[in-house]
């Protein structure tokens, strides 16, 4: 059985450091993305607001070597884990899960 997109031919990537196993980013990926990802061993997304691919990284340095990819019992998300050549944040932190969630959010 195949992987499950959705409806926009995208599926969830949960990008997790492979040393310290903390989770760096929530992305897209579609079928071409994850072909890319897959030949190239640096992860690429689709993005939803631009509607093209994008490789993590291309303009930063700040690419994800991939280490291994896993599909979860519902084939309808991945856990991608990684080796960060940097910060994955485009705000410049390590992770993009950086903000504590408040209450009043």
């Amino acid at each position: 059985m195949s992987l499950k997109y959705d409806d926009r031919g995208l599926i969830p990537a949960i990008i997790q450091d492979v040393t310290t196993k903390d989770v760096l980013m929530l992305g897209y990926i579609n079928r071409e993305s994850l072909k890319l990802t897959l030949t190239s061993g640096e992860v690429w997304f689709f993005s939803r607001s631009r509607q093209e691919l994008w490789h993590k990284g291309s303009t930063s340095g700040n690419v994800l070597k991939v280490k291994e990819i896993r599909q979860d019992c519902d084939k309808d998300a991945l856990l991608i884990l990684v080796d960060p050549a940097g910060p994955v944040c485009h705000t410049g932190n390590r992770s993009c899960f950086f903000k504590k969630y408040q209450k009043d959010d």
